[in-house]
């Protein structure tokens, strides 16, 4: 297919020039060898109710012949069909026509990679019976497979790696440029156009919101964390102070915004190095400050383009929902959550999304083959509410928490279980950043339950780490995971409780019984053999939950197997950031800070000794 146009031409970027171009033949022979089979490489998601039924989307009318363009979404091709030549995935004005509803057109784009992020993103739209959507496929791989899932699907001609892009990285700033360049390729097209990042998803149709300022050239999401309203108005763009988010933004195809996307997309050109978003917030902020009749909006960029800002108080990012959470403390209803603030990339965006119940897993990530092991976190009410909310008050809490967790990876490791994850609170919020323990201004309550990228490395817990160095691996699932609507109800309905009682009580002694109440008693502090010989009877209950994990565990048998699985969760925690007005201001998390008398909550001193405790 034919690339994005160059720097120089003003011409629509997909011009479809295939076989004349050198090089074409050979990438549309495979196109076609690869189209003669169905995908098949990844089982689908289970559909929506309104998909199966058809209530929200909008079938083609008798007087239109059903086309890849208009079919309902979720609705595959005809069965063993073969995948339509290149040219029919080219953007074009009859392929957002198509789709376009009241003149608007919702947008994303990704790569493989993003997959599970795009199926979900699009799910929850038409669970909205939102289905004037397309996105766009940065390589071949997704292409088929959005095709063939039934979802709308254009060819961005960008021959991109399948790989996840690692924010800041040379694959990042290459999917930032065509961002741009996309905009630039749609708004020609004449529609308004709702575009989003992958890693947001939508929980109210935004579209009713957008018309209620028809004035507006761009409307668009930020990086707000302190409110400027208190209702579901626009921000108070006079005392925003966070960076224009270009995550989501709506355009309408006026000359203004037109001129801003062509300056933009010459910018991003001539430097590959800049960030998209720095460089949209340096244009629109070249002329910035004469209010529009009304005071909603502002003009900006040239002085001519009516700019508004999204609520982050429903608009969230990822601070003002997951962490904050902004609308229920304000009593609002979001629209949308950007998972932007946190800190483990996508894996850990993915699994915020998962904390939240916003994400749509395959079937086979809530049964488990080994099952699941969860527990009942015991907290003080000290650790929580007594005291000054500081560094050492908040490492008290989150070590008392991490020493459980700790017991619990052990545990499940030896069952060979899926450990699902506790709730986690944390008394101070992390940032890149000193800070007084939370943003002044915030609506942050302390303590909070914070998410689980904020003391733990969730990218490093999903690695398949060397079993020679690191013993077994260790799956594990979100805090929210039992409550989630699509846990099967045999899997939650198979559960053993099990309750930790003193080994020489009377109540212990039947230790190979479940009581009167249904609950299995096991002794505090068993030894690994007597947790394995006790619990084995059974391995086909798919959930094990114990009512405390202090004291649950004597420690393992094997010296070796205890040493590989100290390197593994050694490396799942992180860092807490920052203490204000030091060059070195951010504190290591310590799985084993229990075995170091004296432990203090400080920064490293120097350079040298900033690193982990297990370096």
């Amino acid at each position: 297919m034919a690339a994005w146009c160059s720097a120089e031409s003003t011409k629509p970027v997909f011009v479809g020039i295939y076989g004349a171009v050198l090089g074409g033949f050979a990438v549309s022979a495979l196109f076609f060898l690869l189209s003669s089979f169905s995908s098949l490489s990844a089982p689908t998601l289970p559909l929506p109710a309104a998909a199966i039924a058809g209530a929200n989307l909008s079938a083609p009318t008798l007087a239109q012949a059903e086309t890849m363009y208009n079919r309902p979404i979720w609705k595959p091709p005809p069965r063993r069909a073969r995948m339509p030549s290149p040219r029919a995935f080219r953007l074009t004005r009859d392929m957002v026509a198509a789709r376009a509803r009241d003149g608007v057109i919702v947008v994303t784009f990704g790569n493989y990679a993003f997959l599970d992020f795009i199926l979900t993103w699009v799910r929850h739209l038409t669970d909205l019976g939102v289905d004037n959507l397309l996105v766009g496929a940065m390589d071949t791989k997704l292409l088929r497979e959005l095709y063939f899932r039934g979802v709308p699907v254009f060819d961005m001609g960008s021959r991109m790696v399948t790989e996840d892009a690692g924010w800041g990285s040379p694959t990042f700033h290459k999917m930032g440029r065509e961002k741009v360049l996309l905009i630039n390729a749609l708004l020609p097209f004449g529609y308004e156009l709702l575009m989003c990042d992958t890693d947001m998803v939508w929980l109210k149709n935004p579209l009713p919101y957008l018309a209620r300022y028809p004035d507006a050239d761009l409307l668009t999401s930020s990086d707000q964390v302190i409110p400027t309203v208190t209702d579901d108005s626009l921000e108070n763009w006079r005392e925003v102070t966070g960076a224009f988010n270009i995550g989501i933004f709506h355009w309408r195809p006026t000359e203004p915004a037109k001129r801003l996307a062509k300056d933009w997309k010459d910018l991003v050109i001539s430097d590959d190095k800049l960030w998209d978003q720095n460089a949209f917030n340096d244009l629109v902020r070249k002329k910035f400050g004469q209010p529009v009749q009304g005071d909603d909006l502002v003009y900006s960029y040239d002085g001519k383009l009516k700019l508004g800002v999204l609520p982050a108080s429903i608009f969230c990012s990822g601070h003002t929902y997951f962490v904050q959470g902004m609308y229920k403390q304000l009593h609002l209803e979001p629209y949308a959550v950007h998972t932007t603030f946190q800190y483990a990339g996508t894996e850990g965006k993915r699994h915020r999304l998962r904390e939240a119940m916003l994400f749509f897993d395959q079937p086979s990530y809530y049964d488990s083959p080994g099952g699941f092991l969860s527990f009942k976190p015991n907290i003080p009410k000290s650790l929580l509410l007594d005291g000054a909310h500081t560094v050492e008050s908040h490492f008290e809490l989150v070590n008392y928490q991490l020493k459980q967790i700790r017991t619990a990876l052990a545990v499940a490791s030896l069952l060979k279980r899926t450990l699902v994850m506790p709730p986690l609170w944390c008394r101070l919020d992390r940032m890149w950043f000193g800070h007084p323990g939370i943003l002044e201004g915030t609506m942050t309550r302390q303590p909070f339950l914070c998410p689980l990228d904020h003391v733990f490395e969730v990218h490093v817990m999903l690695k398949d780490l060397p079993k020679e160095e690191f013993g077994q691996h260790i799956d594990f699932r979100e805090y929210s995971f039992l409550e989630n609507p699509s846990l099967p109800k045999e899997v939650k309905d198979s559960l053993l409780e099990v309750e930790l009682c003193d080994e020489h009580s009377s109540r212990c002694s039947a230790i190979d019984e479940i009581d009167k109440h249904g609950t299995f008693l096991l002794p505090r502090n068993s030894t690994e053999e007597k947790l394995l010989d006790l619990l084995s009877s059974y391995k086909d209950v798919k959930i094990i939950q114990f009512s405390s994990m202090v004291d649950a565990f004597g420690g393992f048998a094997d010296a070796a197997v205890e040493k590989k699985f100290r390197n593994r969760v050694n490396r799942y925690v992180g860092l807490w950031c920052c203490v204000e007005f030091r060059e070195i201001g951010h504190i290591y998390y310590d799985m084993y800070w229990d075995e170091k008398p004296g432990w203090k909550p400080h920064p490293p001193e120097t350079r040298e000794q900033d690193h982990p405790p297990w370096s």
